[in-house]
């Protein structure tokens, strides 16, 4: 069953279906979506380099095969993520902080404009979180998109520039600085929290 923030992400990638259309400025925005983790089959045979050429199918054409294009991407993007000594490893041999970077891996080969992360510190390393959020940051640099669902407050002050705070009822959004406040919090989740 999808609810909440996962529905969102869903919703804004296409994955469930719709009674709307989702639009920003009349914008044709292509997306690459990364999952939670626990949606991941580690036990489907597959090694790394596999994985993250996976990001590539959609880009190419029916009975298309990826080629060197493809390769040189997934490499670019092992490097992007530190993962590229565990290319021909099985998936199913990784830690949960660098399956989680292979994920992102194989978001970055789809080379899009929005990233939508869902839930990407998870039950990770702190060493795959600073690389995680390294890469993150680059991408906005870059211009790029990216939205993700977080749920442990005491790193949104340090982590991100933007909020939304989202319930049923309440979606408050702004600036880190204006918004994440115990007050909008409070009226967000219904919960007393000191900052």
């Amino acid at each position: 069953m999808v609810r909440g923030n996962q529905l969102f992400l869903k919703a804004l990638v296409g994955l469930v279906p719709s009674d709307g259309v989702i639009t920003y400025d009349d914008f044709d925005a292509k997306m690459a979506y990364v999952p939670q983790r626990q949606a991941i089959d580690l036990s489907y045979p597959i090694t790394v380099f596999d994985m993250v050429l996976m990001g590539t199918y959609p880009s190419l054409g029916l009975f298309q095969r990826p080629g060197k294009k493809e390769r040189a991407a997934v490499k670019k993007s092992l490097v992007a993520v530190e993962m590229e000594n565990y290319a021909q490893r099985q998936i199913s041999a990784l830690s949960g902080g660098q399956l989680q970077r292979v994920v992102i891996a194989r978001a970055l080969v789809q080379e899009a404009n929005v990233y939508l992360l869902d839930e990407p510190f998870a039950g990770v390393d702190i060493v795959s979180e600073k690389i995680i959020m390294h890469r993150i940051h680059s991408l906005q640099q870059q211009g790029h998109t990216v939205i993700i669902v977080h749920h442990d407050l005491t790193k949104v002050q340090e982590y991100f520039e933007d909020v939304l705070l989202l319930n049923k009822t309440t979606a408050i959004h702004g600036k880190v600085a204006d918004v994440f406040t115990s007050e909008t919090i409070a009226q967000a989740y219904g919960i007393a929290i000191n900052l």
